[in-house]
């Protein structure tokens, strides 16, 4: 019987991490597999207020405290209402950002301490963490000009800011080798999509979950 497994997926906004999550969750689901799939913030009624004020109220002053602990209270409901019990259910889940993005943003970049995120996220989530997270990386000047859209409030930040996102991920990453994995995000999404499936061949397969990685 597969075990339950928790995938989330992160990186600097440009990367093409959510074309990614939407052709991960495809390909599993081609192969019968339960899956649900979620998006930080949002993926709840709440949360999805939350996101709106979040990426879009520009009109609205938030200090850095106040954004980290709202994301917070996002991801505790996502947790709750959909990811639990997703997992309670024996499904994949595969959330598109999760507690990572917190530390980075708000810790790495924002200047709050990535500890204390760590710490006040693991209270938020219940010491819910997934099991692998995939990485995207790419160099700052192509992200910005992949993302070829208007910029939310936290894409609108300047150079220094997404510099020290993409450095934050990448330490991040490199601390936990066992629980992040970090993928070049500069080929097209196919190929970049041929790459996250084998990286995910070995943990699908430790949790039971027999899968073709190529194709």
């Amino acid at each position: 019987m597969p075990r339950p497994l928790f995938l989330s997926l992160d990186g600097l906004d440009g990367t093409g991490k959510s074309t990614q999550c939407g052709l991960l969750v495809d390909w599993l689901r081609s192969l019968k597999y339960p899956v649900t799939a979620c998006v930080d913030p949002g993926g709840t009624e709440l949360g999805q207020k939350l996101r709106e004020i979040l990426l879009f109220g520009k009109q609205h002053a938030i200090s850095m405290r106040t954004e980290a602990m709202l994301f917070m209270a996002s991801r505790a409901q996502l947790v709750d209402e959909t990811i639990r019990p997703a997992l309670e259910r024996g499904e994949i889940v595969v959330s598109d950002r999760y507690l990572l993005a917190n530390v980075v943003y708000q810790g790495h970049a924002g200047g709050l301490d990535p500890a204390d995120l760590w710490s006040v996220g693991s209270i938020a989530t219940g010491g819910l963490e997934p099991d692998l997270t995939l990485v995207f990386d790419l160099p700052l000047e192509t992200a910005i000009i992949r993302r070829g859209v208007e910029s939310d409030r936290l894409e609108s930040r300047d150079l220094d800011f997404h510099r020290a996102v993409k450095r934050g991920f990448l330490f991040e990453a490199g601390r936990r080798p066992e629980k992040y994995r970090i993928v070049d995000a500069v080929p097209d999404a196919v190929t970049v999509h041929r790459v996250v499936r084998r990286e995910l061949a070995r943990i699908l397969a430790d949790h039971g979950w027999a899968a073709e990685t190529e194709g």
